[in-house]
């Protein structure tokens, strides 16, 4: 394991010589300042790419994201798909993997940081209705796509979308009952509930969710579903089972990551 700031050239690069497969999983997901999204989602793949081009690495799985398709115009996926076209533009051989909203072990954000605030507080707030669609993918699913696409070194621009869809109120539903949280699920309206993000923002320099995010939550997208448990040999794990294999395993379900 190294740390380093991989928008900075330096003896990291070094790394990949004599390297048969990369995994590209780095990225900029939240946030309040378009400079940080640029730097950790473009530059830093601008650099890697170049240490990747340098020491010949044939094969590369390219973790991109579902945004790339989405109506939704913001920070995060703009500079989504620059990273996506600075990584094809090298001409190694690789396969993009564009998942949905993924949940499981070690979430700091996302469902894991719902789950926590719904197990830590009496309510829960639901912007509008709540019926939003989602087609949230399961993490050890995902992982199980990428070991796969090693294998087999397969290429192209895959959709990993969540197998079920579901309404975000019914989502956090499931959560709640996976985690035995016993918070309140209210609902508040759309502009009040974008309001209060933003006075958060205010003095919350690092906020877990952000007005911006909220807007491409009620954004209307609807993903492409593919055959990928046919097309990687893989399972896709039930929502249910996986929500509860997520928050009920004794081993890791309560290890939160902090970065």
């Amino acid at each position: 394991m190294i740390e380093a700031d991989l928008a900075e050239a330096g003896v990291w690069q070094q790394e990949l010589e004599g390297c048969s497969h990369l995994v590209i999983g780095h990225a900029q997901i939240g946030g309040l300042f378009y400079e940080e999204y640029v730097r950790n989602n473009v530059h830093a793949s601008e650099r890697l790419i170049e240490a990747a081009v340098k020491h010949k690495v044939p094969y590369v799985v390219n973790i991109s994201s579902s945004v790339v398709n989405s109506m939704a115009i913001d920070f995060y996926t703009e500079t989504k798909k620059a990273q996506e076209a600075v990584n094809l533009a090298s001409g190694i051989k690789q396969v993009i993997l564009r998942p949905t909203l993924m949940f499981g072990w070690f979430d700091r954000k996302h469902v894991g940081w719902l789950a926590r605030f719904m197990q830590r507080n009496r309510v829960f707030p639901i912007p509008g209705n709540g019926r939003f669609l989602r087609q949230p993918l399961y993490a050890g699913d995902f992982s199980d796509i990428i070991v796969s696409a090693l294998d087999t070194e397969i290429s192209g621009a895959y959709n990993i979308s969540g197998q079920e869809r579901i309404d975000y109120i019914d989502l956090i539903r499931a959560v709640k009952e996976a985690t035995s949280a016993k918070a309140h699920i209210v609902k508040i309206p759309y502009r009040v509930f974008w309001s209060l993000l933003k006075l958060n923002a205010m003095w919350d320099k690092d906020p877990p969710f952000t007005s911006k995010q909220l807007e491409a939550l009620v954004t209307p997208d609807v993903f492409e579903v593919i055959d990928w448990p046919g097309i990687f040999g893989v399972r896709a794990t039930p929502l249910k089972e996986a929500l509860h294999e997520t928050f009920r395993n004794p081993e890791y379900s309560s290890i939160v990551l902090e970065y």
